[in-house]
C-alpha cells in the first residue's frame, strides 16, 4: 500500500467510495473544486486501485480541519484508515498548528472509537448537522511537538 497526492484521474474512484461511505456526498464537483483549492487531498492505493481518501486543511491560522475520510467497504479494517489519517495529521503538525478538528456523525461509534485511539477528544454535538437530521460530534486533537500518540 502506498499513501500518494490525489491526481484528477483519481476523481471518479474517490467519488464512488464518497458515495459507498456516506448517506449525504459532497459530490464529485466539490471534489474538484477542494482540489483546484489546493486542500490536502491524499488516496492511498493498493496494486494501482486507489481504495481511500483524505482531505483536510488549514481552517484557521493555528487550527487543522479533516474534512472527509473513507476506505472502500472491501478495504476496510485492513490499515488503510490508519495511514491516511497518520499522514495527514503529520502534514498538518509540520505546520506548527495547535489543533486538527473533525466532525463524525453520532451514530457512527465505530468511526469515533477510531479518532479515540489517536488521542481525538469529543468537544461537543451539534444538533442536525446532517441533511438526515443527524448530529455530529466534533473531535480535536491538540498537537503537541508534532508528536502524534495513539492509544
Amino acid at each position: 500500500m502506498i499513501v500518494r497526492k490525489f491526481q484528477p484521474t483519481d476523481l471518479k474512484r474517490v467519488f464512488e467510495i464518497e458515495s459507498m461511505s456516506f448517506n449525504q456526498s459532497y459530490g464529485i464537483n466539490m471534489f474538484q473544486q477542494l482540489h483546484d483549492m489546493g486542500v490536502g487531498f491524499l488516496v492511498a492505493e493498493k496494486d494501482g486501485y486507489v481504495v481511500g481518501y483524505v482531505l483536510f486543511w488549514i481552517k484557521y491560522e493555528n487550527q487543522g480541519h479533516i474534512i472527509s475520510i473513507a476506505v472502500d467497504k472491501n478495504y476496510r479494517r485492513r490499515g488503510y484508515g490508519t495511514q491516511l489519517l497518520v499522514k495527514a495529521i503529520s502534514i498538518l503538525s509540520l505546520l506548527h498548528l495547535d489543533t486538527i478538528y473533525l466532525e463524525v456523525n453520532e451514530n457512527n461509534r465505530g468511526a469515533v472509537e477510531f479518532y479515540e485511539q489517536f488521542s481525538f477528544k469529543q468537544d461537543r454535538v451539534v444538533p442536525g448537522y446532517y441533511e438526515n437530521g443527524d448530529g455530529a460530534i466534533v473531535m480535536y486533537l491538540k498537537l503537541e511537538g508534532g508528536k502524534i500518540s495513539r492509544k
